[in-house]
């Protein structure tokens, strides 16, 4: 679904990504691994068109989106919930899920989805008209799984999704991104919880200093001596 060829990509004279090449086949959940500073978060920021690579290919089914503006990205069919959820705090819950929406046409499907939404997260339907930023940190990660749903991707990618959260909203964001993934939409998730996401992952890879040095399922990495002394706590 998603192919990355050699990929660099930087800000100012700093380079991020080293030549990175990756693979996400439809319907899998692949994680992203890797201490802080090790190019997670802007390779899903190159793939979303908010840092523009130096270097390289990127493919979404087999159309070539390297380089392409946030909104192609979004149009092509893929999402992404950004660290620090990013919701509109002076918008309404409603306001922002319809924000996922706004390159969509039809109200009526538009409606529909964000009903299912309400079902799915039952705490915003209820909030449906404050203000997002006066929710709580686990209400604000559902809006932005929810907002980032609004558009039917085909692939949502996460950046983060259990920072900050408590530890019983953590497991129930995991049991989300584990369900989305279940109903068919392709996951791409950069996670802090390294083991977390090994575990619930379909395949893996791990960066450091810009450059993936190792890739394989996420039973794989668990079991590799280095990933556990340097990630999993020995």
């Amino acid at each position: 679904m998603l192919e990355i060829r050699d990929m660099v990509c930087g800000y100012g004279g700093v380079t991020a990504l080293r030549g990175i090449s990756l693979d996400v086949k439809a319907g899998q959940l692949v994680a992203l691994i890797g201490a802080n500073g090790a190019g997670k978060s802007t390779t899903l920021r190159a793939i979303s068109g908010l840092v523009p690579p130096r270097s390289g290919q990127m493919k979404f089914e087999g159309i070539d989106i390297t380089g392409a503006r946030p909104p192609r990205v979004l149009a092509s069919g893929i999402a992404h919930c950004p660290e620090g959820r990013r919701v509109f705090p002076h918008m309404s819950v409603e306001e922002n899920l319809d924000m996922g929406a706004y390159l969509r046409r039809g109200s009526g499907e538009i409606a529909a989805d964000r009903d299912r939404i309400y079902t799915e997260f039952p705490r915003l339907a209820e909030r449906r008209r404050q203000a997002a930023g006066t929710l709580s940190g686990g209400e604000q990660q559902m809006l932005a799984i929810g907002r980032a749903l609004m558009s039917r991707p085909r692939l949502i990618m996460f950046d983060e999704p259990s920072l900050g959260l408590a530890p019983n909203i953590v497991e129930r964001t995991f049991a989300i991104i584990r369900g989305i993934r279940d109903a068919g939409t392709t996951v791409l998730l950069v996670e802090q919880n390294a083991f977390a996401a090994l575990e619930m992952c379909d395949h893996a890879y791990l960066l450091e200093n810009g450059r993936i040095v190792l890739s394989g399922a996420g039973t794989e990495l668990i079991a590799n001596e280095h990933v556990r002394k340097a990630y999993l706590g020995g």
